[in-house]
C-alpha cells in the first residue's frame, strides 16, 4: 500500500515549515512539524558550535527518532498520509559539519542503531536558495535563538545539502526528489508559485499511487 510520506529538505530558513503546512492544508495531510525551539541546547549551540555540538546533535537526533516511530505506529500503519519539515536523514549532514571526528564516530554508531527500521519517506522536496534570502527569512521569522547565527556556518549548511541530495538520490533511485529552488519560486510570498509547487508534488503522488496499483 502507497501510503505518501513528504519529506522537506533544506537548509535553515529555506521556507521548509511554511510548504509543509501548506500541503498539509491543501491535501488534508497529518503534519510532523519539528520544533528546534524545544532543543534546550540550541542557543548554547549558536554561540559555541565547539562546546555544545554534542549535545545539541544527541538531543535532535532522540528527538526526530520518537517522533518518526510514533507517526509510523499511528499514521503511516493507519494508512494516514504524512508530510513532515525534516527527515531523520539529515542527522548526518548536520553532525559531521558540527563535530569533532571522535565525537562523529561515536554519534554515527548510535545513528544506526536508532535508525533500523524507521519509516523512509517515499517522495523527498528538496529546497535551496542563496544566503541573501536565507538571512531575509530567518530575519522576518524572528527567532531569538537564531539572532547569532554565523553566516558561514549557513552558507556551509546550504553547500552540504547540496552535496548530499545527489547522494541521497543516488543511494535511493527508487525516491523521486522535487527540486525547488527558493530564489526563482518565491512561495512564501507568491500564491502562484506555491500552487506551481502544489501541483508537482500532486503530480508526484498521483504517480506514486498508480505505480503502487500497477505492482
Amino acid at each position: 500500500m502507497f501510503v505518501p510520506f513528504i519529506a522537506i529538505e533544506g537548509p535553515i530558513g529555506v521556507g521548509k515549515t511554511t510548504l509543509t503546512t501548506a500541503i498539509a492544508k491543501a491535501y488534508s495531510y497529518q503534519k510532523l512539524q519539528e520544533i528546534s525551539s524545544e532543543n534546550p541546547f540550541l542557543d548554547q549551540f549558536y554561540q559555541d558550535r565547539e562546546k555544545w555540538s554534542f549535545q545539541t546533535e544527541m538531543f535532535f537526533l532522540c528527538n526526530r527518532y520518537e517522533q518518526l516511530k510514533q507517526i509510523d505506529a499511528k499514521y503511516i500503519s493507519a494508512g494516514t498520509p504524512i508530510v513532515a519539515d525534516y527527515h531523520i536523514f539529515k542527522n548526518m549532514l548536520f553532525a559531521e559539519r558540527t563535530l569533532n571526528p571522535f565525537d562523529f564516530r561515536k554519534y554515527k554508531e548510535i545513528y544506526r542503531i536508532l535508525i533500523e527500521g524507521l519509516p523512509m519517506p517515499n517522495i523527498v522536496i528538496s529546497l535551496s536558495a542563496t544566503l541573501p534570502t536565507l538571512l531575509q527569512r530567518i530575519d522576518e521569522r524572528g527567532r531569538s535563538y537564531e539572532d547569532k547565527m554565523d553566516r558561514d556556518y549557513l552558507q556551509q549548511l546550504s553547500d552540504d545539502y547540496r552535496t548530499y541530495i545527489p547522494k541521497f538520490e543516488k543511494a535511493h533511485p527508487d525516491i523521486p526528489v522535487l527540486h525547488i529552488n527558493g530564489d526563482e519560486m518565491d512561495f512564501v510570498r507568491n500564491e502562484k508559485d506555491m500552487e506551481t509547487i502544489l501541483d508537482r508534488v500532486d503530480a508526484a503522488v498521483q504517480k506514486g499511487l498508480k505505480m503502487n496499483e500497477s505492482v
